[in-house]
């Protein structure tokens, strides 16, 4: 069959195609050649993923190349070069408060419009701006970085920032404008990931477990990924033919960073070494984990909307006013939402691996680089080695984004992009938009 899509042949050929023309016209053929047009070579291209999480501590970007399946190969994954930025310091104040509801009210405004004018939807049209001009500066010192062109690159994924997820509402919101990304830097963007798998009855998270089982399913060995953003979320990937299992834990950098900017001006505690100066609160930990989230069956997906730090002050002031005993410090309340984040996923990870040899589970996200939030890990999962993605050849801190590479991958092949088991979806489907550049 050729290649070449039909022609409508006409004897005029200002005429419109006649009824009989369109009757002759051979659709397999022509859907065939459409498919290829758009699908054909993109299984083994450049592509770029970037990801800026719940954390809001910046934008992560990754070029990277991923082996065609055809191919019978070692190293699935090429990542060519990766470059992080921090967000400038206005636009993570904005996107901070469109966080939380009504989180815009205390934002002066420093544009032209007068105060009464500006609401949370002038705010959310504002940051969708300045977060896509500011993913495109990210982009092309990528692209410089790696002495790389556009039209080298197939498409970018990007995830956008989440503003708001309610899975109960089956509402989720990413903020961000595809249309700018692609005109200032020529490359095709694919966006909104989450909202197909929400239409088919999924939660839209996680969604990084289906990487996960591309990238690093093991036939002879169960593996667990434990992913540390600002929420915390794990992957079972079994080594039979068993569905993969995944979803949010519980809190981790999210609070651990924003009690760190309030009390040492921080954005983030180094290596744990502050939490490590505390002491873990037994009775304020207990309180903690009665949030009605952890109780939770899975799938279940959770967010700032559940855990921030109005919250953690609420929590405070319960624990203050029936406690025998309020003698604590900042860095008490440090190790005690550190060994939260540890004890939430690891009673997750032993309901999972009590009947498995020894293995390991591997971390990834920005609290690998956390070292006694790694010790408090080890410590509740003591027969399993508590490691990092680096085992498996990829650096935790890029896990992400180069999911959102493959993502944006599995979209322009037309191929499902979610896992039903994990996000409580009916049926895989292609998941994203795509803005042609």
């Amino acid at each position: 069959m050729s290649n070449a899509a039909p022609t409508i042949n006409t004897n005029n050929n200002d005429a419109e195609p006649t009824t009989n023309d369109y009757d002759n016209l051979d659709y397999t053929a022509l859907t065939d050649a459409l498919e290829q047009t758009v699908f054909e070579n993109f299984d083994d291209g450049l592509y770029i993923g970037m990801m800026s999480g719940t954390s809001l501590d910046g934008m992560d970007a990754v070029l990277c190349q991923f082996a065609s399946d055809s191919e019978n190969t070692q190293q699935p994954l090429q990542l060519i070069t990766s470059h992080s930025q921090n967000f400038p310091a206005r636009l993570r104040e904005v996107l901070l408060a469109l966080c939380q509801p009504n989180g815009t009210a205390a934002l002066t405004p420093n544009f032209d419009e007068s105060n009464d004018l500006v609401s949370e939807l002038d705010w959310f049209g504002w940051a969708s701006r300045e977060y896509s001009e500011f993913a495109s500066e990210v982009i092309n010192t990528l692209l410089q970085q790696a002495d790389t062109d556009s039209e080298s690159v197939l498409a970018i994924g990007c995830h956008g920032q989440t503003v708001r997820h309610r899975p109960q509402m089956a509402v989720t919101l990413q903020l961000l404008d595809a249309n700018i990304i692609a005109e200032r830097t020529a490359i095709s963007v694919v966006s909104d990931f989450r909202r197909r798998d929400m239409a088919v009855g999924g939660q839209g998270a996680p969604l990084v477990p289906a990487f996960h089982k591309a990238l690093f399913s093991d036939s002879a060995s169960t593996r667990i990924l434990l992913n540390l953003g600002g929420i915390a979320n794990i992957t079972v990937l079994p080594a039979n033919d068993d569905p993969v299992i995944g979803y949010d834990t519980g809190p981790a950098n999210l609070l651990l960073d924003a009690w760190a900017k309030q009390h040492i001006d921080k954005d983030y505690d180094q290596d744990g070494a502050w939490a490590q100066s505390g002491q873990v609160i037994e009775p304020l930990l207990n309180q903690l984990l009665e949030h009605p989230f952890f109780a939770q069956p899975h799938p279940k997906s959770t967010g700032r909307e559940d855990f921030n730090l109005s919250w953690l002050k609420s929590e405070l002031q319960a624990f203050d006013k029936t406690a025998t005993d309020t003698r604590y410090s900042a860095a008490d309340v440090q190790a005690t939402l550190t060994e939260l984040t540890a004890i939430s996923a690891c009673d997750q990870i032993n309901q999972f691996i009590s009947n498995q040899k020894q293995s390991s589970v591997y971390v990834c996200g920005g609290g690998a680089l956390n070292r006694y939030l790694m010790t408090r890990l080890q410590a509740h999962l003591p027969h399993w080695a508590v490691t990092t993605t680096t085992e498996l050849g990829l650096q935790p801190t890029w896990v992400e984004s180069v999911a959102f590479a493959w993502l944006a991958r599995q979209t322009l092949m037309g191929e499902t992009g979610n896992l039903p088991a994990v996000t409580g979806a009916r049926k895989g489907v292609v998941l994203g938009q795509v803005c042609f550049a």
